[in-house]
């Protein structure tokens, strides 16, 4: 994690078991929050994997983020993937879908508005491997945590 997030407590700011599936709510959540946050998700597989976001998540006409973004996966083991420097498409927050990393016809991670369907692939912002053992997946659950 960064250095200005370590030694931070954790607090749960959208957790789909408690505010249900919706890409809208987790934005709803995200109004007040000013501080990076981390998203984490399980897919159908028990697949562990996510993003570290240097901004909170929200619709926005063009991609925002820093060089402190970064995607993650555990599978099979921890990985973190790192910003490039090839291009800054960080994040994308779109009504009906939310966009981390681009570059090569493809996202880093992306997910549907309803949360429960999702792909990762190769991108140039973060040079990553896909993040999951199936590059589309099916969500089972999702979360994101701010540090306060």
């Amino acid at each position: 994690m960064p250095a200005r997030t370590q030694e931070h407590h954790w607090k749960l700011m959208y957790s789909a078991a408690e505010h249900g599936t919706s890409l809208k709510t987790l934005y709803r959540n995200m109004t007040d929050v000013d501080r990076p946050v981390l998203l984490v998700v399980k897919d159908m597989d028990n697949q562990v994997f996510g993003a570290f976001s240097s901004d909170p998540f929200k619709v926005s006409s063009c991609c925002y983020g820093t060089g402190e973004t970064f995607l993650y996966s555990f599978s099979p083991d921890f990985q973190i993937f790192r910003w490039s420097g090839k291009n800054s498409y960080f994040i994308r927050g779109f009504l009906d879908s939310l966009q981390m990393g681009a570059g090569g016809g493809h996202f880093g991670l992306w997910l549907d508005a309803d949360l429960h369907h999702g792909s990762s692939y190769f991108c140039n912002t973060f040079c990553n491997r896909p993040l999951s053992i199936h590059q589309d997946f099916v969500i089972q659950d999702v979360e994101v945590w701010t540090f306060v």
